[in-house]
């Protein structure tokens, strides 16, 4: 997919992928949607407890 979700291409939001990670570049900018069709979700933790220990790991850095 290309990096233009936030880079002024067109961005079709996922209304069931809310986002408020304005600097992914999947983020609708100007909505608090993800723009893609699906994302992966991971945790960094060995045994998680808490949403903190989850990430998108569909992030990509805008830029």
């Amino acid at each position: 997919m290309p990096n233009c979700t936030n880079n002024g291409c067109a961005c079709t939001p996922n209304k069931s992928i809310k986002c408020t990670v304005q600097n992914c570049a999947h983020h609708c900018k100007n909505e608090q949607y993800c723009g893609l069709d699906t994302i992966q979700v991971g945790t960094h933790e060995a045994n998680p407890t808490m949403d903190q220990c989850t990430d998108c790991q569909s992030f990509k850095l805008l830029g």
